[in-house]
């Protein structure tokens, strides 16, 4: 590869599905903090904890929410761990998720995550289903931090950049994610996002909120490449291909 590349993983439903245990997690700190079960439903899907638990209290007739989030965070820690066997029991890693990570830190690309879940509840989810090995999380923008993934996406580069001093192009900075706030996320900061639909954001959703490009997963290693860094340059005297005009 020319060039330093970094790539900024997604957790749920990009490289693993916890088997919808992040509800649980928070019924467990509402009631745990507030005193009394959970009775509103909030959406989750690619929202940072900071979001959703700021709607979930303010929703719950909260309105002193700031003294609240650091110890719904920790109650939320505390119940990914308590909840790690059934985590494993009911979620799995998604197809060739661990092999495209072995394969890209094999080329040396620095890889970390941006995601909604705060550090504790990354760090167990991603223990449970064997990703710590690839991914540096000393250098990851987590959900406590902002209720805009750009800022963490923001933070995660700063961390890459100051721990491999070096500065990365925008263009080798990759935010892999399966929902529309990824890829916002990414292009916010003018990074290039890669969608992946292994989630339920279909492949056309994710193109139009303007993924550089799409996968339907990461089970085919050369599409995947493809994605993240473009494709590769022609050899001498042979023409690019040129892709396909819609419905050609």
């Amino acid at each position: 590869m020319p060039a330093p590349a970094l790539v900024l993983w997604d957790i749920d439903r990009t490289l693993l599905n916890a088997g919808g245990i992040s509800r649980e997690l928070y019924a467990r700190a509402f009631e745990r903090v507030v005193g009394r079960p959970l009775d509103i439903e909030v959406d989750l899907t690619g929202r940072t904890e900071r979001a959703s638990v700021t709607e979930t209290l303010q929703r719950s007739g909260i309105s002193d929410v700031a003294p609240m989030l650091a110890v719904f965070y920790a109650e939320m820690a505390l119940a990914a761990v308590a909840l790690r066997d059934e985590m494993h029991r009911r979620g799995r890693a998604l197809p060739a998720a661990r092999e495209t990570l072995a394969d890209l830190a094999a080329d040396g690309v620095v890889q970390t995550v941006v995601t909604g879940n705060v550090r504790p509840v990354a760090e167990v989810k991603l223990a449970v289903f064997g990703f710590t090995r690839h991914l540096d999380l000393e250098l990851g923008g987590y959900g406590d931090v902002s209720a805009d993934r750009a800022d963490l996406v923001r933070l995660a580069v700063g961390r890459a950049e100051a721990a491999h001093t070096t500065t990365f192009d925008p263009a080798r900075v990759i935010v892999v994610g399966d929902t529309v706030h990824d890829m916002r996320g990414a292009l916010d900061v003018g990074v290039r996002a890669v969608g992946v639909a292994t989630g339920t954001t279909s492949l056309e959703e994710l193109a139009a909120a303007g993924a550089s490009a799409v996968l339907p997963g990461l089970t085919d290693l050369a599409a995947v490449r493809a994605a993240l860094f473009g494709p590769p340059a022609p050899a001498a005297g042979v023409q690019a291909p040129v892709p396909a005009r819609p419905g050609g």
